[in-house]
């Protein structure tokens, strides 16, 4: 008869598989809130998730100074809306910086998210080649230029990544009645500056939001707008925290909130940009308010 493998062995094994699994998923975790810069020198500390405001700077300029008035470091967790969202609702940052309404409205109404704050706000551009073969220079909304676009398969950059951008890409696709596909239709899984890089190197058209535009591109040089205007093109920026007693900096975070919206705090989001670029790359919650919906 077969000898029986002990069940001590059987046991070992599956704790085995368990502590690799558990190991594993850690390790993911840990990966998934790397953090991409560190704003401050305070002895406090607190995680803030989001993409394009990082990316140009203006998340140092607020974290810097909040820190000189509470002496809290500014912890950036790069993710853009979609990935953004996931880190608070799991309680793996702190507090987010989001362009997505339909996501964060969900997210207040489920409980997982709070002390909404509308800080800012941008718009998107769709820029395309020079020649502009579409011809959306003469489109009456986004989703008509999107209509032009895919009636003579020019290509398109999607970042496809369930950022805010790509949400918003794919609510105009859905108003054009369209299900973009083929290969004139371009997926990066990639950030804005390296999705407009992307658009320049394949002579492609792209919806890029304005402070990226302002402030990189000269990475795209075969690139110019082509159609801006649309209402529904302006993209308004949502702060949000974890619920009390979720996160460890989850109160600190709330103050950064708190400061964002004060009257320094505005400022420095209205009038960044402007020294550089001769132009500020965000609007304020003032100006947003009216876009709101």
């Amino acid at each position: 008869m077969k000898k029986q493998k002990p069940l001590t062995s059987l046991k070992t094994l599956f704790i085995g598989i368990a502590f690799s699994i558990g190991l594993q998923t850690a390790m993911a975790q840990n990966n998934a809130v790397k953090p991409e810069a560190i704003y401050g020198q305070g002895n406090q500390s607190f995680t803030l998730a989001t993409g394009s405001p990082g990316e140009l700077g203006l998340l140092q300029a607020l974290g810097e100074a909040f820190d000189k008035k509470e002496g809290a470091r500014l912890i950036w967790i790069k993710a853009g809306s979609g990935a953004s969202l996931n880190l608070l609702k799991t309680a793996q940052v702190d507090m987010i910086m989001v362009h997505a309404p339909d996501a964060v409205n969900k997210a207040i109404a489920d409980g997982w998210a709070t002390n909404r704050t509308l800080i800012g706000s941008n718009e998107f551009y769709i820029v395309g080649p020079k020649n502009d073969p579409a011809q959306i220079k003469l489109a009456s909304s986004g989703a008509d230029a999107y209509s032009k676009i895919a009636k003579v398969k020019a290509n398109f950059i999607s970042r496809g990544d369930k950022s805010g951008t790509h949400v918003k890409e794919m609510d105009i696709w859905k108003k054009t009645g369209i299900a973009p596909e083929g290969s004139w239709y371009i997926v990066t899984n990639d950030f804005m500056t390296a999705s407009l890089k992307k658009a320049n190197a394949e002579n492609a058209y792209f919806m890029t939001d304005s402070s990226t535009w302002v402030a990189e591109k000269d990475v795209a040089p075969n690139l110019q707008i082509l159609y801006r205007g649309d209402k529904y093109l302006v993209n308004t920026y949502d702060a949000l925290a974890a619920p009390a007693g979720t996160t460890n900096n989850r109160d600190i975070a709330v103050k950064f909130i708190q400061f964002v919206a004060s009257d320094e705090g505005q400022s420095i989001i209205r009038n960044y940009g402007k020294s550089k670029y001769k132009e500020p790359l965000y609007n304020d919650a003032a100006y947003a308010k009216q876009y709101v919906h």
